[in-house]
């Protein structure tokens, strides 16, 4: 697929930090219970940690309690690009941002009690975040945040 941001690996090595890169370009997952983003509770946005597209608002991010920011629904439907992934010996739905094509995390049909019947386990490091009120654009995990296991969920 196309998207509307294309870079090199090259340039997304260079303005990535190497936690960020393993998990957007690389589809790796942060540990369960270390994101950044995990526990944050304030109004405001979701957005791509690559590109800055907007992806969720706070208001549909839920406690799961499977250690990943979740969500019941993107701030679109075109928002995300779902893609079917049988790595692992399983299979399941990945989650790409529909704007550059970097790897989110994945999306199961357990959010039981959510308006959509969805959970989209997020990847702290593939995320920004801005408050409501903010005026910067939008907010990132910190470079030094925790690695990312090679294990993919």
């Amino acid at each position: 697929m196309a998207y509307e941001v294309e870079k090199t690996d090259a340039e997304w090595q260079d303005e990535l930090s190497p936690e960020r890169y393993k998990v957007l370009r690389e589809s790796a997952t942060e540990r369960a219970w270390t994101g950044e983003l995990l526990d944050e509770h304030r109004a405001g946005l979701y957005t791509c940690g690559a590109c800055g597209a907007e992806l969720f608002k706070s208001g549909t991010k839920f406690d799961s309690g499977c250690g990943w920011p979740s969500f019941y629904d993107s701030v679109n439907p075109d928002a995300v690009e779902l893609i079917e992934d049988k790595s692992l010996g399983m299979v399941r739905t990945e989650v790409r941002c529909a704007n550059c094509g970097s790897h989110l995390g994945h999306v199961f049909d357990d959010g039981f009690g959510t308006p959509t019947g969805l959970r989209y386990c997020m990847n702290s490091l593939a995320l920004g975040f801005s408050a409501e009120g903010e005026t910067a654009e939008s907010e990132t995990p910190a470079a030094d945040a925790p690695a990312a296991d090679s294990t993919a969920k």
